[in-house]
């Protein structure tokens, strides 16, 4: 396939005037867009870092800026009927960064401010008695009514910034606070008001008189406006789907099952029905195939802010909870949490890391989207577990290989050295199920889907995990200081052949692992192979 003959991607493109001017490929979601657009309202949305909230903006932009002129063909050109093109002002947060105070947040902010609402006939005049705020104030008193677009990106970037810091985040949410006061008080000139962002910081204080703001970030109405639908996918991505195909030696249907495992699964509307593809993991895969599905969701700027600012205060849940699917009431889910009660589960849920798999009567139940999702969080685990190392300083990082190729030896030893670097001065409460817990997170950091607790006719096994070829079950046994390594050993032998633990895959060939893990010395002493 020539792939020179193909629309390009729009991998990175967050301008939708550049996207159609050189024919990248959109998405129409154009529909939901007139839905929006056509409604004189507020509006809030959140959604996690790369599900194209900066092009949704720049798309509101060109629409209400120039009409119809870049939507040629889009579902949005037979409905839209409004001919007024009306000013916009464009406001992206996230270009505030790098203050270490409140004075230096408000040089940022009166910056950003000044330079984009001048854009449309704003006057800034220095002055030691009328603030920026207040002389914007009195600008958009003299604007005809209606007449205003305001397109706020990432609102919260500020705020997530200094997360660890609460006296300056509670100073920075106070000057915030005070801007949509200001645009509260001159609603009479809004034409429409969007506002994005990734986490929802108490909405009462932060955006205070915007009482009227419609939060629709899980309205089903919206559950696919960002992010790609299955149908979606084969449609717009057809050409890609077939080079990759071909590429990859996979059948287009086998392809496509291996990319739902890997990058869909995003639910964020409140009915559990709607899931959508990853944007940037998908659009990334696409214009590299021969690299194989790789993960993404690291690779560009590494973790959230909002996350690395809330590790530095808070632990994840302990290594347990990681393969155990959590809850969030709905009303926790949907309202907006003060920076002093933000719970880790609605957090992770907001920044992408969870999602809603379903829901009972008030209850979400949230868990990890994809495999891509699930192995970056095992990595933020396994920062926790190892002090900020990785497996390859403790001399652990072959681990996915060993699986594949390498013997019983191998993998014992290398089973040590990532146990060796633990601190086990965190885990006092140490149990069968907690190694269970580190070594299902060792593998899933490598990429591996690794499943705890795993059920047959006649009992469970501790751990099975595929790799390569081979279908890997491991049965652990405790040993306290006294006790017999070896009895404990012969115990985890015979219940692996006893109850007929592992898969009977034709394609797979079975490898079973007893191992004895010493409570006294915090690394195995003792394994066998079981055939």
């Amino acid at each position: 396939m020539n792939t020179n003959l193909m629309k390009s991607l729009p991998l990175g493109t967050s301008s939708f005037e550049k996207l159609r001017a050189v024919g990248q490929i959109y998405v129409d979601k154009t529909d939901k867009v007139y839905d929006l657009a056509s409604q004189i309202g507020n509006f809030f949305l959140a959604r996690p870092r790369r599900f194209g909230k900066s092009l949704l903006i720049s798309t509101f932009e060109s629409l209400f800026k120039y009409g119809l002129r870049d939507f040629h063909g889009l579902k949005i050109e037979s409905l839209w009927k409004d001919e007024k093109k009306y000013q916009v002002v464009r406001l992206d947060f996230s270009e505030i960064k790098n203050f270490s105070s409140i004075q230096e947040f408000s040089i940022q902010l009166d910056s950003l401010l000044i330079g984009n609402f001048s854009s449309i006939g704003f006057s800034y005049k220095e002055s030691k008695t009328l603030l920026c705020s207040t002389q914007i104030s009195n600008w958009l008193k003299t604007l005809p009514i209606a007449s205003l677009v305001l397109l706020i990106d990432e609102y919260d970037a500020p705020l997530t910034a200094c997360l660890d810091n609460l006296k300056l985040f509670e100073e920075v949410r106070q000057k915030l606070s005070e801007f949509y006061s200001v645009i509260k008080a001159n609603d009479a000139a809004l034409r429409f008001l969007f506002i994005t962002g990734i986490t929802k910081f108490n909405k009462t204080s932060i955006f205070s008189g915007l009482n009227n703001l419609s939060d629709i970030s899980l309205s089903p109405a919206y559950g696919s406006l960002l992010g790609y639908t299955h149908k979606e996918v084969q449609d717009f991505f057809s050409e890609y789907l077939s080079c990759a195909s071909e590429k990859l030696g996979f059948e287009k249907e086998k392809l496509f099952k291996k990319l739902t495992v890997h990058y869909d699964g995003f639910c964020f509307e409140e009915t559990a029905k709607q899931k959508v593809f990853a944007p940037w993991s998908l659009l990334h895969f696409f214009s590299a195939p021969e690299r194989g599905l790789k993960d993404y969701w690291f690779e560009s700027g590494g973790k959230p802010i909002v996350i690395v600012k809330y590790l530095r205060s808070h632990a994840l849940r302990a290594p347990e909870d990681y393969g155990n699917e959590k809850s969030i009431s709905l009303n926790a889910l949907s309202g907006s949490a003060d920076v002093e009660s933000l719970s880790d589960v609605g957090l992770l849920t907001q920044t992408g890391y969870l999602t809603i798999k379903r829901i009972q009567g008030t209850t979400a139940y949230v868990d990890y989207p994809n495999l891509e999702v699930r192995t970056a969080m095992a990595q933020l685990y396994l920062e926790q577990i190892l002090r900020g190392r990785t497996v390859e300083q403790v001399g652990a990082g072959e681990i996915a290989h060993l699986l594949a190729t390498g013997n019983g030896e191998s993998i014992y030893q290398n089973l040590n050295h990532f146990l060796r670097g633990i601190d086990y001065r965190a885990y006092k409460d140490f149990k069968e199920s907690t190694l269970q817990s580190f070594i299902q997170i060792y593998f899933a950091g490598a990429g591996l889907r690794a499943k705890t607790e795993v059920h047959n006719h006649k009992g469970c096994s501790d751990l099975e995990v595929k790799a390569g070829l081979r279908h890997w079950v491991f049965e652990f046994k405790l040993v306290q200081k006294g006790e017999s390594a070896e009895k404990k050993l012969r115990e985890a032998e015979f219940q692996m052949v006893e109850r007929g633990y592992g898969s009977t895959e034709d394609c797979f060939e079975l490898k079973r692992m007893a191992i004895v893990f010493s409570l006294e010395k915090r690394e195995f002493v003792k394994w066998s192979e079981v055939l």
